[in-house]
């Protein structure tokens, strides 16, 4: 049975005079399920982000958190938690005071303030020191509490494990898969995508705009292609682009193409390509979303 969407994008197109930052988004988040949200910088990512969460008006389409416009939700810090940004908590207060700020915003009993505290393990020396004396991971390990303070059903959070040590990023996927298996909703996005790959349960990946490839993670990633060597290669790569598949050139003179390896034999039989090699790409997210944006990254060589 499929779990219900607590998060539902549509149509979304957000355009900026000629330029158009989201084109046609249409995905959902889940309730019991984790949904990485990936995109090169500039793709589209934090434009998103912010018309789910209301600041921005978009263009066309539309969205939905728990079924409603996020402004109609009666008290939204009680059903979703955010977190965009870190490094934007009051630098003068202590975590404690931004905790008990939220606390009270939210209308929740103030023991909440030492169970999230307890939750991120900031300690009672740590929570009454100052926010601008706190490392980045300090500041998102509070973000964290702050967020679930109101005991939301869905967390939206940008880059969470930002400055967190290797124990601390072990800490945040525990914490999110926890949340997702006690029936709550994670759209999450990271540029660490060894993370989004350990924890996610969803793919939405998107290049210039547009959605590039999605579904849940285990069906993407079964299908990341095929790598082939041929005696006539180029014959081979003619005949894989006219049957509608992708081609490259790989470093060690092999051919790359999404087709499987089925289809990929069955393409050079008819061309009358003789294979010397066939197997699947043995490759995860990171292999699979450079290939898919290749087109769209500022870094690096092109495909």
């Amino acid at each position: 049975m499929q779990s219900t969407p607590a998060i539902e994008v549509e149509s979304l197109t957000k355009t900026y005079g000629s330029f158009t930052a989201v084109n046609d988004l249409c995905f959902t988040a889940r309730a019991g399920r984790v949904t990485g949200f990936q995109t090169p910088n500039g793709a589209g990512k934090s434009t998103a982000m912010r018309v789910v969460l209301a600041p921005t008006r978009p263009t066309r389409g539309g969205t939905r958190v728990l079924g409603r416009h996020y402004t109609d939700l009666t008290n939204p810090g009680r059903e979703v938690g955010v977190l965009l940004d870190a490094s934007a908590q009051h630098a003068g207060r202590t975590g404690r005071e931004v905790l008990a700020i939220a606390q009270q915003t939210l209308g929740m009993p103030r023991r909440r303030i030492d169970e999230m505290l307890e939750l991120v393990s900031l300690d009672g020396a740590e929570s009454r020191r100052r926010v601008a004396n706190y490392s980045l991971g300090m500041r998102q390990r509070l973000g964290i509490a702050a967020a679930l303070i109101g005991d939301p059903e869905v967390l939206i959070l940008d880059e969470p494990a930002n400055g967190l040590d290797p124990s601390g990023i072990r800490w945040m996927r525990d914490l999110l898969r926890g949340f997702a298996d006690g029936g709550g909703a994670v759209l999450l996005s990271s540029h660490l995508l060894n993370e989004i790959e350990a924890v996610a349960d969803d793919l939405v990946l998107i290049g210039r705009g547009r959605i590039v490839a999605q579904g849940s993670k285990d069906d993407l990633l079964a299908g990341t292609g095929t790598h082939a060597r041929a005696d006539q290669p180029e014959k081979l790569a003619a005949a894989l682009l006219s049957a509608g598949h992708s081609v490259e050139s790989t470093s060690d003179l092999r051919l790359r193409t999404d087709a499987d390896t089925a289809t990929t034999g069955q393409v050079a039989l008819r061309a009358g390509v003789a294979l010397t090699e066939l197997k699947a790409v043995e490759g995860g997210l990171e292999d699979m979303f450079l290939a898919l944006t290749a087109d769209t990254r500022r870094e690096g060589t092109a495909a």
